[in-house]
């Protein structure tokens, strides 16, 4: 129903007709009331119109509807005041200042209006989303910095600690990623088991009865991290794949049948030897000169000068009856000079037994009886590393590895593992303690390898300094002798002698192990006295000590982060940042090398030196990267970043052991071994590049793959070592032995056969 009372919402009638009106224009007649404009506004009209020089239009309230023109425009009532700013809308960004007192912005540039007349400083930031953008990038960088250093620092974390960052590390993948999928069916399905398993594969439990009989406790527990139990997995798998009848009676379920070292061999102690009797002068001389110049550069257990000093006064007198110890330590001398004398080519005139009878005196002089239960003294720790050392060399690795540990414990009941600021010890003698104890420490980690067992210390218990990188001669030098007794110019000059010889930047370098007995800054008299033994130092074997027990420490490193019974619980994630940083940690340790000792530049000096750094950062680098390749045997549905990551360092791995037997010369010759190389732990080696390389094989084989010449060609070349090696060393019979077995399996055989490399099996 409509209301009479109130106007039309319309106050025009519909459109007319094209006739209605002249021209053919549509008339419009207006049917709603005239209501009488206020005079105000009539005179702001006129007034308007005035100062615009504009028409006025008639008003509605005077003119009567038949007086209008047709099409007559209406009147818009417009402002008075003509310094008012014209209303512009909506502007796209207002400045900061009318944005915070919430105002209208006119959005001028540089300066807004408003800001003009106010006399401030006008400025426009930047909207929203680009702030969002770039707070987004600035976390973002900063995320990857923190993920950075938890990388660095994860390998020196305490257990704990590591728990601690790999729960935040996986929290934070998985919200990044909450529907990781697995990886598509076409990914090759699991060699030998669904069972994924650990990460690394790390033991930690054991399937074996190790006291069911002699030859499981000759081999005892084998670590992940030994070679031996990598040729044990392998055997499986190959055994898993082709199950040969003929090899029915051979058990591959335990690990002593991938053994190569001879601890099933007993070590006799004779009882008929004088413990009183010396072999004559020229003889004693001959050992003693052989022993300092083929194990003494890379094992300092012993002072050099002191030795010497007491040697010629025992031998020059007869009435000289030094103590049990003593003459145990110059007995293993002898022994272990003698048999490598015996092993050489210039070795022919001595006793193949000659060196049992020597340590059969030295242990019936330092360790038989109740010499058990005395206290250790440093002469007692000398005995138990030497008679370790020993054992190595004749293949006795388990035997060796127990005494290394004893030598270890004595050494901590001594406190040799520890900073000695006596007084009362003279500063020649305190050095030469930290150089016994450092030399305890790569021997027991070298046998922890091989063994693939946990060291028997952990690194928070030492603060003992690295050792200085000069020989014993030079001691006496005033130079020396201050940079010695002064520790704070000792650290500073550790750290220049690091960043001097460095070529990686320090942002990408992980901290120096030496970093936990670096100060904040030396004093002047500090800095002078690293200056000037700066100034003096040469490439020398200490200087090559200095290097090779800073790898030693990143190989234990390797062992504790990696390869602990408690990195089988750590996730795929932490695994690769520990890897990611161990890799690192070893290129910035090959990085600072002195040109003399790089080996990967060739320098013609330091020859020996130079080989025995290169075994040692390949074995270690293969440590490293072997959980991933390890991962390979074990394969299973990961996501595409693991997947990529585990393939690559693979391929590293392989690599490395490629490079290793590269050290070798083309043709096996035993003269090399002995004058150049680490004979006592060649074998190891080998065994260590050979089987990484088996295996990689093994791989291509099975996923119909191209085969790589190169690493073909390398284990033929390890076979021809060996071969050679076996014809003295009973060590290198056995490891030879093993890998006829592993040849002889068709999947091995055929990959050989299709590069046409033969292998001859004697």
């Amino acid at each position: 129903m409509s209301d009479t009372n109130h106007p039309s919402p319309f106050p025009f009638t519909s459109y007319p007709s094209s006739s209605e009106g002249p021209g053919n224009e549509p008339v419009y007649r207006q049917v709603a009331p005239v209501f009488p404009q206020p005079s105000f506004l009539r005179q702001a009209q006129s007034s308007e119109a005035a100062n615009n020089n504009l028409e006025v239009p008639v008003n509605a309230s005077t003119t009567s509807p038949q007086e209008r023109p047709l099409n007559s425009k209406v009147a818009i009532p417009r402002t008075a005041s003509s310094n008012i700013v014209p209303n512009r809308g909506r502007v796209s960004r207002a400045c900061e200042n009318c944005r915070d007192q919430k105002v209208k912005c006119s959005g001028q540039r540089p300066i807004c209006q408003r800001c003009q007349e106010s006399g401030i400083q006008c400025s426009y930031g930047d909207r929203k989303r680009e702030k969002m953008a770039r707070r987004l990038d600035d976390l973002s960088a900063r995320v990857q910095t923190f993920e950075t250093l938890l990388q660095n620092i994860y390998p020196n974390l305490d257990s704990l600690s590591a728990q601690y960052v790999e729960q935040i590390l996986s929290d934070q993948q998985s919200d990044n990623h909450p529907t990781s999928s697995r990886l598509p069916s076409e990914f090759p399905s699991p060699l030998f088991s669904t069972n994924p398993g650990p990460p690394v594969g790390s033991i930690d439990h054991t399937k074996e009865d190790f006291n069911r009989d002699d030859k499981i406790q000759a081999t005892g527990f084998v670590g992940e991290h030994s070679e031996i139990a990598w040729i044990g997995r392998l055997k499986k798998i190959l055994q898993h794949f082709h199950r040969d009848p003929g090899r029915q009676d051979v058990d591959y379920s335990t690990i002593s049948t991938a053994n190569y070292f001879l601890d099933d061999l007993e070590v006799d102690v004779l009882d008929t030897v004088e413990l009183s009797h010396r072999p004559p002068s020229a003889v004693a001389d001959s050992l003693v000169d052989t022993y300092f110049q083929v194990v003494h550069p890379y094992f300092p257990i012993v002072s050099k000068a002191t030795f010497l000093g007491q040697y010629k006064s025992y031998y020059s007198a007869s009435s000289v009856r030094p103590g049990k110890r003593w003459l145990a330590v110059l007995n293993l001398i002898f022994a272990i000079a003698t048999k490598y004398a015996h092993d050489s080519v210039q070795g022919t005139e001595f006793n193949a037994d000659e060196h049992r009878t020597y340590f059969s005196r030295a242990w019936k002089l330092s360790m038989g009886d109740v010499a058990l239960l005395d206290h250790p003294n440093l002469q007692q720790v000398q005995v138990e590393s030497l008679s370790a050392f020993y054992l190595l060399t004749v293949g006795q690795a388990n035997r060796s590895w127990r005494l290394s540990g004893m030598s270890i414990q004595s050494a901590v009941a001594m406190g040799l593992n520890l900073r000695n600021e006596s007084d009362i010890i003279l500063y020649n003698s305190r050095e030469t303690r930290y150089r016994v104890w450092w030399s305890l420490y790569i021997l027991h980690v070298l046998l922890c390898v091989m063994t693939g067992r946990l060291p028997s210390s952990t690194d928070d218990s030492c603060t003992t300094p690295l050792p200085v990188p000069f020989i014993e001669e030079e001691f006496s030098r005033t130079e020396v002798e201050q940079l010695i007794e002064d520790h704070e110019a000792r650290s500073f000059f550790m750290e220049n002698l690091v960043s001097r010889s460095s070529t990686q930047s320090t942002e990408h370098k992980l901290p120096s192990e030496s970093s936990q007995f670096q100060s904040p800054g030396p004093s002047k008299h500090s800095d002078q006295v690293a200056s000037a033994a700066a100034k003096i130092l040469t490439p020398n074997i200490s200087l090559h000590f200095l290097y090779f027990v800073e790898l030693g420490l990143i190989m234990r490193k390797t062992i504790d982060a990696l390869y602990a019974p408690g990195a089988g619980r750590k996730s795929w994630r932490s695994i690769e940042m520990v890897i990611s940083a161990l890799n690192g940690r070893a290129d910035s340790w090959l990085s600072k090398l002195p040109a003399e000792l790089n080996f990967t530049q060739g320098a013609p000096a330091c020859e020996k030196e130079r080989l025995s750094l290169a075994f040692s950062f390949y074995s270690t680098k293969i440590l490293i990267t072997q959980p991933c390749l390890s991962r390979l045997l074990r394969q299973a549905s990961w996501d595409s970043q693991i997947e990529a990551f585990y393939t690559t360092t693979a391929s590293l791995c392989g690599e490395l052991a490629t490079q290793m037997l590269e050290l070798l010369p083309s043709t096996p010759d035993l003269s090399w071994v002995y004058q150049l190389s680490p004979w006592w732990s060649l074998v190891h080696y080998i065994m260590q590049a050979t089987t990484v390389l088996l295996i990689i094989i093994f791989l291509k084989q099975k996923e119909n793959t191209l085969q790589q010449p190169r690493a073909i060609e390398s284990v033929s070349k390890a076979a021809e070592w060996l071969s050679c090696l076996a014809i003295k060393d009973p060590l290198a019979q056995r490891a030879w032995a093993v890998c006829q077995d592993l040849f002889s399996h068709p999947e091995i055989g055929v990959a050989m056969k299709r590069q046409e490399l033969r292998l001859t099996l004697h």
